[in-house]
Parts: structure tokens; sequence; C-alpha cells
């Protein structure tokens, strides 16, 4: 316990000094910022070797109990996920890319012990030499990782593809055709109630894309449309995506979740539109208005209490969550509940399992992605519910991690409303 306290008073310390660093003189300033980004590379080193050792312990604990050691490498990304503030998914490769550097790739972890690379380019370099053998790899490791103070992050990129394809090309070309398979589609909320949707495509149909919508953009240009060519170019995308001239006249469920003060009011309490975000008010308005006057919305009341924005419970017998509860539980949950994994809700989760006793009730339930409800059934897992509406978070590591049931709508000014609701708007 002492050494832990003089290690935290330490860490403190550090934090301290670092945030105080300041000097007018630019030649130090400059000096500053290079030793800074070198205290920062080597941390993060710090915290993949210490990512090792938490697996090997976790292995070790694993072999002696006789439970299954390939399944330790999931619960591991989940503790490494909550220290250090990440998704899930996001710690998984981080627990993957520090094995590899430990195992691998010596003279790439020499370099970012030392600070001179970040974590991001021995990312890089691991990613485009996972496809060789482990002798091979290694041969890119001893040519590459000398080198990496004085390349930029495309340079790494650059020569491990040309190294790994002149050791091993039949495994590059393997490795592309099974990339093929991971072609998708994603969507991220972007600034100013815009969104960013993304297409992972084979190179060739990719280009391929691009320049028939550039094709229809010069097209129009010619002809005197007035709009940009970025703008023809995002219009003529959402025409021949959804069929019709504007991605309104397509039957879709769009849901948008607001007050009935900002709806109906003059209320400025931003608005959220299910798997984007908060919208101002006035923007939420605006669509709103824009179903009403086509007769394709409808309104479904939830109601919130007025003390903290949280939407009043429901409860069911049932075992399965009924298909009218998933709607409010990822209506208020909006996407996974775990800490920092912003992934999208894919399951309804009991907090506390049926067979232990868990009610099919709003107040044991959560929105949650997929990947995160296997991990809470690893060992030494567990989710708790407080009446509060706060989820407690147990790993293996004794320290448990808490969140809140999400507020759906800001919390009122005191003595000014009554009631309030939180009206879901769908549009279809």
């Amino acid at each position: 316990m002492e050494a832990s306290s003089r290690h935290d008073t330490a860490l403190t310390d550090m934090v301290t000094a670092v945030a105080g660093l300041t000097c007018g003189d630019p030649v130090e300033l400059i000096d500053q910022l290079t030793e800074l980004e070198r205290l920062k590379n080597a941390a993060a080193a710090a915290q993949a070797r210490l990512t090792v050792e938490l697996r090997q312990v976790r292995e070790a604990e694993a072999r002696a109990t006789g439970r299954n050691v390939k399944r330790v490498a999931a619960s591991v990304a989940g503790e490494v996920g909550l220290a250090r503030h990440e998704s899930p998914h996001r710690a998984s490769s981080l627990v993957g890319l520090a094995g590899v550097l430990a195992t691998e790739m010596p003279h790439t972890m020499k370099a970012f012990i030392a600070g001179d690379v970040s974590e991001w380019r021995v990312t890089i370099l691991a990613r485009e030499t996972a496809c060789l053998s482990r002798a091979d790899r290694a041969h890119v490791d001893a040519e590459l990782g000398p080198r990496l103070r004085e390349l930029s992050t495309r340079q790494v990129a650059a020569e491990a593809r040309k190294l790994a394809y002149q050791l091993d090309p039949h495994s590059v070309v393997e490795r592309i055709g099974k990339a093929e398979a991971d072609r998708n589609v994603t969507i991220r909320p972007a600034p100013d109630c815009m969104t960013r949707v993304s297409a992972l495509l084979p190179a060739a149909d990719g280009v391929a894309a691009y320049a028939a919508l550039t094709s229809a953009a010069d097209t129009a240009r010619a002809t005197g449309d007035q709009r940009s060519r970025n703008q023809i170019m995002a219009d003529a995308l959402i025409a021949r995506i959804t069929g019709q001239e504007e991605a309104g006249q397509v039957d879709v469920e769009i849901q948008l979740v607001i007050t009935d003060e900002a709806l109906l009011g003059d209320s400025d309490t931003p608005a959220r539109l299910n798997d984007y975000g908060p919208i101002p008010a006035r923007i939420a308005r605006r669509l709103a208005a824009d179903a009403i006057n086509t007769e394709r919305a409808w309104i479904r009341r939830f109601y919130v209490r007025p003390a903290d924005g949280q939407l009043v419970a429901m409860e069911s017998t049932r075992r399965h969550f009924p298909k009218a509860m998933k709607t409010f539980i990822k209506t208020r949950d909006d996407h996974c509940r775990t800490p920092w994994c912003d992934a999208p809700i894919r399951h309804t989760d009991h907090i506390t399992p049926v067979h232990a006793g868990g009610p099919t009730s709003l107040a044991n339930g959560q929105g949650i992605c997929e990947q995160c409800n296997q991990l809470k059934e690893h060992p030494g897992w567990r989710h708790i519910a407080s009446p509060d509406g706060t989820i407690t978070i147990r790993t293996p590591t004794p320290q448990p991690t808490t969140r809140p049931t999400p507020r759906v709508a800001a919390h009122p000014i005191p003595g000014r409303f009554q009631i309030r609701q939180a009206c879901g708007l769908r549009v279809d």
C-alpha cells in the first residue's frame, strides 16, 4: 500500500511539473516540445510493456485454474481499455500490438522505448508486416527499426509494404484478397450537424466510384450548374445510393429525441438525433417540420424525471426485453454503456443476468455492443446496477469503474417547468 501511495505521489508530481512547463525563449520552447514528444512516446512504450506483463499474469492465473488461456486476451483488453479510457475494440488492438513488439520486433520496440517513434507509427509497421512469417517480419524490423526516427508516417507504411512484398509477395497478395472481404460502410458524427459516411472498398471499386462522381460533377458544371463541384458530388452520391433526388424522399426511420418545450416552443434545449448525437433545437425543429409537412412523422412520448432528466421505468415479466422496452433503452443509452466505448448498441442486456435473479426492467437493462456483452461473461467480470441508475463494472483487477444512466433531456431550470417530456420523433 505504501509503494502504491509513493507511486501515486511521484506521478502527481510529474504531471504537475509537465503542466507547469513554460519559457519565453523560442529555442527552449522548441526543445521542450521535442522532449515532451519523446516523453509521450516513451510513456506509450511503457504502457505496452505493462500490458504484456498484465497478460502474462492473467495467463498464468488461467493455467493455474484450468481455464482456457486463449480467452484471456479479450479480458485483458477490457481491463486495458478501462485503464486507458479506450474502447474494448481499440484496446484489443493495443494488446495485440504490445505482444507483437515484445516478441517479434525488438528493434522497433527499442526505438519506441527510447521515445524516437510514436505509438501510431509502430502500429503501422506492425500492421503492414502482419501477413509475414516471423522470420520475414524480423527482417523488416531489423531493416526499419533503427531508421524509424527519420521516417514520416507515410514513409513507414510505404517502406514496410515494399519490403513485405519483396520478402513474400504471395502472402501480401493473399492478404489483399482477405482485406476485400472486410469491405464495409461506416458512419460517424462530424461538426456542425454534419455526418461522415465512409466506405472501405477494394482499390479499383473505390477509384471507379470516385471517378463516376467527379464525372457527374464536371458534366453538371459544364451545363451551368451553380453548385460547387464538391456539393454536386455529395448530392450525386445521395441520389445514386437512395434512388431519389433527395434523401428525405426515401422511406427510412430517423429517430429524433427532443423535449416538448424545444419541439413546440422556443426552448434551446439540445435535441438528440439517434446514431448521431446532440443537435441544436432549431435544427431539430426544422427536421420535425419537414417531416410533419410531408405527413411522414409521428411522436412517441417518454416522460423524464425533472430532478435528473432520466426516463421513467417500465418492467416486464418476460425473460427477453419486449420490443418497446428495447426501443426505450436504445433511446436512453444512445450507444454502448461501457465507459469509453462509443460503439453502436447491438444487444439489450440484463445488467444482472436472469439466471442470477435479474429482472427484465429498465433499471436492469442496458444497451451494449456485442464485444462488451461477451466481455462481461469472462471470469472476474461483473456489472452491478445501482438504484440511482449507476452501473459499476468490476474486473479481475479490484478497482471498480462506474457509469451513470445517461440523461435524455437537460436538467430543467428550477421552478420553471413542473413536467418535462422527451418526445421521440420518428420520421418514416
